[in-house]
């Protein structure tokens, strides 16, 4: 839950990744904690609930894995994940790469990807830009 102030979290709260899906397209927006988490523990994964049943609720996360080809989806019950190799997750990490694109399934079933570092806003301020990675445009004239 978000605290009183717009784009600032309480003590307890953390920085969430984004989804955004549209059509057959699914982009995930990755902060640098989350960035973090995903190498130390190989998952980042966020939960939105539709409602009090326990199935009303889409789980999605990013994983990597040490023998994962090319960048995957895999969609169980209420959960889908993107799986990238490990070694793409550190480069990418650890490199200026935005992101990471590719496509899973085929015809009536395919799904662009996109998995992306979150960069900060030019046009929001510092509380809404928390734990975003520094814009690369930042500070040129427009």
């Amino acid at each position: 839950m978000r605290s009183a102030g717009k784009g600032r979290l309480g003590p307890d709260e953390k920085e969430q990744m984004k989804l955004r899906i549209k059509g057959n397209s699914m982009r995930l927006r990755v902060s640098p904690s989350e960035m973090t988490r995903l190498l130390a523990v190989g998952r980042v994964e966020e939960t939105i609930h539709f409602g009090p049943e326990e199935d009303a609720k889409l789980t999605y996360a990013l994983e990597h894995a040490e023998h994962a080809g090319d960048m995957s989806l895999r969609h169980q019950g209420q959960t889908i994940t993107v799986v990238i190799s490990t070694r793409d997750a550190q480069e990418w990490a650890s490199g200026e790469q935005v992101g990471m694109y590719g496509v899973a399934g085929a015809d009536q079933t395919r799904v662009e990807l996109a998995v992306e570092k979150d960069f900060a806003c030019l046009d929001k301020g510092e509380g809404e830009n928390r734990d975003t990675y520094p814009h690369p445009q930042q500070g040129t004239a427009c």
